[in-house]
């Protein structure tokens, strides 16, 4: 097990306690932001480039037929191939937490449609249910089973609200384990069908579930109502014939007591468990291989990376699978630094380079990162990139800058990504939406200089207001470099002199005229 330090970053808010990671191809996407998406990133879904020492986040787009999907952090996450015949796998994403702090009950499944070397687009749907529908929920875990050629998913576990009819003033927020309930759901026909089972007594959250076949294995969790993580091994095996299905439930020796703990799959029939809580305030440093073999579960402890001081000093840490055999941790920054909103991140991978190779995985792995929420982060702002160096590069993600022919788009879409100007800064490969208008082309605006050429609006220091006036009004607008070239080729307004009146002189002063009388009169008064 190799431990990868992440150097100091900004902007690492973005990355909180509950946030989801998925591997489509070897190509890993972040989802479940803190806040509400910017227009730098509508969907709240990033690609996590690693290339050339540095690990960017690169915004991923939808199709236009897809529904909205929140971005949801603590949600219920899982593979699925579409169809018998297809090698494509999509993931489920159910339940889980809005920037609002309001649960979701809804289920998503979200497939790739289109990748290349600008960008990743999307497909989400929403899928609608009927019956015993699981109620909002986060903390929980989804897996699909297989058995007698049909498939379905199994929901277990999670956090709620309490129910309006119980809050109070004082405790209008809390949450309570949700029913030890164990739900199947038939994304064929929308049907949900929920199963209470005796040897589930207690509601779990932040518990481990891995499932092969037809069985689902439950390890650890935490219990709100008893404050205790659980030390039992729960199997579930669910049967589908052609009737009604049928699940059954048995305890196992050899369960461990965590919480918020992470599973990554390294190999067809090995997994292992790193990460979580053993008590409220102590993680759990201990790693941990996990064998599934001939409906066996075999659990034993392996050897455990070498801790940095700064991890083992910390009190909470949190990550997600990576896929292939490797996990992202991070740990918050108020360890490190005076910034409290930023963290630090570790790649922790657990298998060899010689193993790391692409194969076909037949198992799902579901767990849940950790359970503390360190508050607010700060939102990523519009016009920044998430970037950042590591130590050593892992993950050979595809050269963005090779060329292929499948990539090339037609010359009207191309025309975008030009140099416009000798002050041009728009690059296909780290532009992010500047207008609100913008989606996933920059804007242009026409330079009426000769026979005219384009320019970026951006890169004319366009407001917003002003590119909405010149593209409303019929007037010719000139770039920075022309306009004053078209204004030395105007020819000079005439200009209108104004006629001046001439000022009227001053009257000179004349002495007062007396009249005999005035004259008496004045001389009477000084005698």
């Amino acid at each position: 097990m190799v431990l990868q330090g992440v150097s100091t970053i900004n902007n690492s808010s973005l990355l909180q306690p509950g946030f989801s990671l998925m591997n489509f191809d070897g190509n890993v996407y972040f989802f479940g932001q803190k806040g509400w998406p910017k227009r730098s990133c509508p969907t709240g879904v990033f690609l996590l480039d690693i290339k050339q020492n540095e690990l960017k986040m690169k915004p991923a787009f939808f199709s236009k037929d897809s529904c909205y999907l929140p971005p949801l952090r603590y949600p219920a996450l899982c593979t699925f191939r579409g169809s018998e015949e297809s090698d494509e796998y999509q993931y489920i994403i159910h339940g889980g937490k809005t920037p609002n702090n309001d649960l979701s009950d809804k289920i998503y499944i979200l497939s790739l449609v289109n990748r290349n070397s600008k960008k990743t687009t999307f497909q989400c749907v929403e899928k609608d249910l009927g019956g015993d529908v699981p109620e909002a929920r986060y903390g929980h875990t989804i897996n699909i089973v297989y058995s007698r050629g049909k498939r379905m998913s199994v929901i277990f576990g999670g956090r709620s609200y309490t129910p309006l009819a119980q809050r109070t003033t004082e405790k209008w927020n809390s949450v309570v384990d949700c029913l030890p309930a164990v739900f199947l759901v038939d994304f064929e026909f929308g049907c949900c069908t929920s199963y209470i089972l005796p040897e589930l007594q207690d509601g779990l959250s932040f518990h481990v579930s891995i499932a092969r076949n037809d069985t689902v294995y439950i390890l650890g969790g935490h219990s709100l109502q008893n404050n205790t993580r659980s030390p039992s091994l729960y199997k579930l095996k669910v049967d589908l014939p052609l009737g009604s299905p049928a699940v059954t439930c048995s305890i196992l020796p050899g369960g461990i007591s965590v919480s918020s703990a992470i599973v990554t799959q390294t190999g067809d029939t090995e997994f292992v468990l790193v990460g979580g809580y053993q008590s409220d305030n102590q993680k759990r440093l201990v790693c941990n291989t996990i064998v599934l073999k001939d409906n066996k579960i075999e659990i034993v402890e392996r050897a455990s990376p070498d801790w940095t001081p700064d991890i083992k000093h910390c009190k909470i840490w949190f990550g997600c699978d990576m896929g292939k055999g490797s996990v992202l941790l991070g740990i918050p920054g108020a360890n490190k630094q005076l910034i409290s909103d930023a963290n630090y991140f570790y790649i922790l991978r657990c298998k060899g380079e010689e193993e790391d190779k692409e194969e076909e995985l037949g198992a799902q792995v579901c767990s849940q990162t950790s359970s503390e929420d360190p508050g607010d982060s700060t939102p990523l702002e519009d016009s920044e990139e998430f970037c950042f160096s590591v130590e050593a590069s892992s993950f050979n993600v595809d050269d963005a800058d090779t060329y292929n022919e499948d990539d090339e788009e037609d010359e009207s879409e191309t025309g975008y990504w030009i140099t416009c100007s000798a002050s041009c800064n728009i690059d296909i490969n780290t532009w992010v939406p500047f207008y609100s208008t913008e989606l996933n082309k920059p804007a242009m605006i026409l330079c009426s200089n000769g026979t005219g050429h384009w320019v970026h609006a951006q890169c004319m220091d366009l407001s917003e207001t002003m590119l909405l006036r010149l593209s409303e009004a019929n007037v010719k607008y000139f770039c920075n470099e022309h306009v004053y070239l078209n204004k030395g080729l105007q020819t000079p307004k005439k200009v209108v002199h104004l006629k001046k009146q001439p000022m009227k002189p001053l009257r000179k002063k004349t002495a007062m005229k007396l009249t005999p009388t005035k004259k008496s009169f004045l001389r009477r008064l000084f005698e």
